[in-house]
């Protein structure tokens, strides 16, 4: 079956270092495209939020490919204020990854843009175009490696209710201390 890569649209609100910036980077490279209007995001893409209750699945698979996969590139302290704001598309929160970007390794859901697309299309079995995104950084492949067991475990999952389950499987339980 011939599956058609998603059109990757982000939208920048300039609220990041330029040298740093992971959506400038995979825009000098021709990887994605990039808004500055949340309006220009296209009607019905699915648009990773990680305040959504809805969590990216497989079965996103064909609105990726008919509408696109988009991202919101803002900083984290002003992220609750800019994903409130997104009401274009679907929704969807990525399940739990574990970020390999040099300012949060290894925190947990802290990733870049590029991580996060990264991690959609590999979920929804564009494994190549993930680490071709990847592979224009420096730490890039690492985040396969550091999360390659959820990620294939996403990937097989059939929707968003099955990658809940999963990644309650995943996330480390608190421990707790005798006194």
């Amino acid at each position: 079956m011939l599956r058609k890569i998603p059109r990757i649209i982000v939208y920048h609100a300039k609220q990041c270092d330029p040298k740093k910036c992971t959506t400038l980077k995979m825009k000098r490279h021709n990887l994605v495209e990039v808004v500055y209007r949340i309006k220009l995001l296209p009607d019905g893409a699915v648009i990773l939020n990680p305040l959504s209750k809805i969590a990216f699945s497989p079965a996103d698979r064909k609105r990726a490919e008919s509408n696109g996969l988009a991202a919101i590139d803002c900083s984290w302290v002003h992220a609750d204020n800019m994903f409130e704001m997104i009401r274009r598309g679907s929704s969807r929160c990525l399940p739990y990854l574990i970020a390999s970007n040099p300012v949060n390794y290894g925190i947990p859901t802290k990733l870049t843009t590029a991580e996060a697309l990264a991690a959609a299309l590999y979920i929804i079995g564009f494994k190549d175009k993930a680490e071709e995104i990847l592979s224009i950084f420096k730490w890039g492949r690492n985040f396969i490696r550091l999360n390659q067991s959820f990620l294939e475990s996403y990937s097989q999952a059939e929707d968003s209710l099955n990658i809940v389950r999963l990644q309650e499987g995943f996330i480390p339980k608190p421990s707790v201390k005798n006194t």
